[in-house]
């Protein structure tokens, strides 16, 4: 079993900072591509950042200079930092890593359960 919890959304206003944190855990062989998506209401699920293993980041232009995505690979974590918010950032943000599990020969996407982020104006 394969597990993604996201923590660290909450309330920020703008022109302020949050940072998320992702963690995988449970029967993990290897880890590939991580990256956050997000969901406004009313909207479709759309990809913010993402980060393969080679720490390689691409991000989405609306957030490019303002968001970071890191990882650690010893915590199995994926990190988005992000700064000067702007109303337009509320939403559900969901991370997602391919991972390979113990006992099997294939990568497959996990899904965190998301959490709320609102910025206030």
């Amino acid at each position: 079993q394969v597990h993604l919890v996201e923590s660290g959304g909450g309330l920020g206003q703008a022109g302020g900072s949050l940072r998320l944190s992702c963690r995988a855990s449970g029967t993990i062989f290897s880890i590939n591509t991580m990256s956050w998506h997000r969901q406004a209401p009313g909207k479709q699920r759309e990809w913010v950042a993402g980060i393969d293993s080679q720490n390689n980041t691409n991000y989405t232009n609306s957030v490019k200079g303002r968001f970071a995505i890191s990882r650690d690979n010893v915590k199995n974590t994926v990190y988005l930092q992000m700064n000067s918010l702007q109303p337009e950032d509320t939403a559900v943000y969901y991370c997602n890593a391919v991972i390979r599990a113990v006992r099997t020969d294939m990568h497959r996407a996990f899904w965190g359960p998301g959490t709320q982020v609102t910025v206030s104006s």
